[in-house]
């Protein structure tokens, strides 16, 4: 699925009412028609709606949500926030419609204006859009504010009045709606890919009101979401009479004294991805405990009891993972330099060798290319230098990937994907109970295992993280958030497979 510019959206509105053709209070009607179908599901006819209403486009779709909850048997109450904005002329529309149908909208030109509102009221947000270009102020802040200290259920239509759609740096805090949830129009909007604005919009979903397909279709983005979609046409086909040599050697490098189970971690996700062999060089003091964990995997092991010295011959390898447990002892970092400049295969970079190179940036310029980085952003910020977050984080994402020819994996709630010719795919899958110990050694494993299978290396860093994100969930159908641990998320990759495959998977759970 693609993600657009909030610019980029209104020409995409503008071409659907130029080539439908449908009028601009058409298309407000239908996209509020499919608003309050989904609406419905959430909020139960018992409950008092508050509708709060700026008067440009956005307001105008809550005014034709109002009407239509009205004349569906929901109590409303519908509240004009004077943004100091002229009237646009499909909102004036619509608050006659309104009025005919019985309910009268109450001006708010003053915050002591504001209504009494219980914690079981439900408030839907319609005050600010996409066409937001400053922070609000004046009432509309003062309303936002309240709407946020009244401890009721807040719904955003399509986007929490105050939040921008991409860059959120000079916005205020305090005068963004924090929603429970957004129903968002068409596509995901760019600023919920990221922690620091994503919050505000709480649990969002995209409801599609039919902008011009062709038009979505021929319009460039470098921004996408990753969908089942996506992953499935991406997934090879196995063969009958395929053997263990057609899917692949992994060799992953990895682990430290008291650190085995990171390596282990890895090993276990290369082999459930469906690698045909896998190999872990790791510290002598490592290897029974790993073999006896994971006696599918060969070891091959180093010299040195307590961390990786040297590098093994890479010739057998068709794919190479690196850092996971390993540590930054000055003797791994050679090592890891050795293996910069003699890999010829693809090569995935986690956890310590990320830190190695943070303390040595002189070496990207010597990352073979397509090497796939798998970084927190804490572990990104650190091979930067840089403080940013959020927007400009992903802009410096971009410009590393193409600096050093990368794939540039940026774990997080959406975690990103950076190709090098500019693109990026956020991730769709994952949830909370993921952010535990050893799961980036688990994605280490699955993408290496991808590479090794003949994936091209884009190709496995989204369907690697897809498909890791999805054995997260299932896990947590099992678990909790608060119990799921990286070994779950290894044991139910085979599960997220089969999800991906098949429509009715949940017969098999």
């Amino acid at each position: 699925m693609k993600i657009f510019t909030s610019a980029e959206i209104r020409e995409i509105d503008d071409a659907t009412i130029r080539l439908e053709p449908v009028t601009p209070a058409g298309l407000m009607e239908r996209a509020a028609t499919t608003l309050f179908q989904r609406v419905k599901d959430i909020v139960s006819p018992e409950r008092k709606i508050n509708v709060f209403a700026g008067t440009g486009n956005n307001g105008g779709d809550g005014l034709v949500l109002a009407r239509l909850m009205h004349e569906d048997g929901y109590v409303v109450s519908v509240f004009v926030v004077e943004t100091g904005a002229s009237h646009s002329s499909e909102f004036r529309l619509n608050a006659e419609r309104l009025e005919r149908s019985g309910v009268v909208p109450a001006v708010l030109g003053e915050p002591d204006k504001f209504p009494v509102i219980g914690r079981d009221d439900v408030i839907i947000d319609a005050i600010f859009g996409t066409g937001l270009r400053k922070p609000p102020s004046g009432v509309a802040a003062a309303v936002i504010r309240r709407i946020n200290n009244t401890g009721a259920f807040i719904l955003s239509v399509d986007v929490p009045s105050g939040l921008f759609c991409e860059d959120n740096s000079s916005a205020d805090p305090e005068v963004i709606v924090k929603a429970a949830r957004t129903i968002t129009f068409q596509f995901p909007k760019l600023s919920f890919m990221f922690a620091g604005s994503g919050a505000y919009a709480g649990a969002w979903e995209v409801a599609d009101i039919g902008l011009h397909a062709d038009t979505v279709s021929s319009m460039p983005t470098p921004y996408h979401y990753i969908l089942r979609e996506t992953v499935r046409p991406l997934l090879r086909e196995r063969n009958k009479f395929d053997h263990k040599g057609v899917f692949g050697h992994v060799l992953l490098i990895a682990g430290s004294y008291g650190k085995a189970g990171a390596a282990t971690l890895s090993a276990g996700a290369a082999l459930r991805t469906g690698a045909g062999l896998v190999t872990v060089h790791t510290p002598s003091s490592a290897v029974l405990a790993l073999q006896a964990a994971l006696p599918e995997a060969m070891v091959s092991p180093d010299p040195a009891q307590g961390n990786i010295t040297v590098i093994p011959d890479l010739e057998p390898f068709d794919s190479i993972g690196a850092g996971p447990g390993l540590g930054t002892d000055p003797d791994t970092a050679t090592a890891l330099r050795e293996l910069l400049t003699s890999a010829s295969v693809p090569l995935v970079l986690d956890a310590d060798a990320l830190n190695i190179l943070a303390r040595n940036r002189e070496w990207l310029d010597i990352l073979p290319p397509q090497t796939i980085l798998t970084p927190h952003p804490g572990e990104f910020r650190r091979l930067t230098g840089s403080a940013s977050t959020d927007f400009r984080l992903l802009q410096e994402q971009i410009a590393f990937a193409a600096r050093y020819r990368c794939i540039v994996v940026l774990k997080g709630a959406h975690t990103s994907v950076a190709l090098p010719d500019g693109r990026v795919f956020f991730n769709s899958t994952g949830n909370p109970g993921m952010a535990t110990g050893g799961s980036g050694d688990v994605l280490t494993g699955m993408i290496t295992s991808l590479l090794a299978q003949g994936y091209d290396p884009g190709d496995a860093a989204i369907t690697g993280v897809y498909i890791h994100g999805l054995s997260g969930d299932i896990a947590l159908r099992i678990h909790s958030e608060e119990s799921v641990i990286a070994g779950d998320i290894l044991m139910n990759i085979g599960r997220a497979f089969r999800e991906t495959n098949f429509n009715n998977f949940s017969i098999y759970l």
